[in-house]
């Protein structure tokens, strides 16, 4: 009896979690996450081990597998960057992604400090949950 509780605990959670990743995406829409950017130029290692490079086009992201790429599209002037994630954040809250100084000089949000942007994978082994509205 004491298995049959552990499967069918299993099942509720992997149905619970299923469902929420479905929830307000479609298959086109899957590789998506619009949210806040920021930028920040730190010193040291990142969480990959890496040494932080403010001028590489490198970005923080809170799941994705390090070395996955992404296209960072700035929806105010339409200009986009593609970034290798290398460490992990943001920290603040409504933010989804931490770029390198380089890559948020290339969106034009140096001055500004965050962006209202659109996060697209570029590689296929990793998906991002959300949607963006159209």
């Amino acid at each position: 009896m004491g298995s049959k509780l552990r499967v069918a605990a299993f099942a509720a959670s992997f149905l619970a979690a299923a469902a929420a990743y479905s929830v307000g995406t479609t298959p086109a829409e899957a590789g998506s996450q619009c949210g806040r950017a920021s930028w920040y130029k730190l010193g040291g290692k990142t969480a990959s081990g890496e040494r932080n490079n403010p001028s590489a086009m490198t970005a923080a992201h809170r799941s994705l597998p390090f070395g996955t790429r992404v296209k960072v599209e700035n929806l105010r002037n339409g200009k986009f960057v593609v970034v290798r994630i290398n460490d992990r954040g943001p920290y603040s809250g409504g933010r989804v992604i931490d770029l390198s100084k380089a890559a948020a000089q290339q969106l034009g949000m140096i001055s500004s400090g965050t962006a209202h942007v659109r996060v697209t994978t570029v590689d296929a082994k990793a998906a991002l949950r959300g949607a963006c509205p159209a």
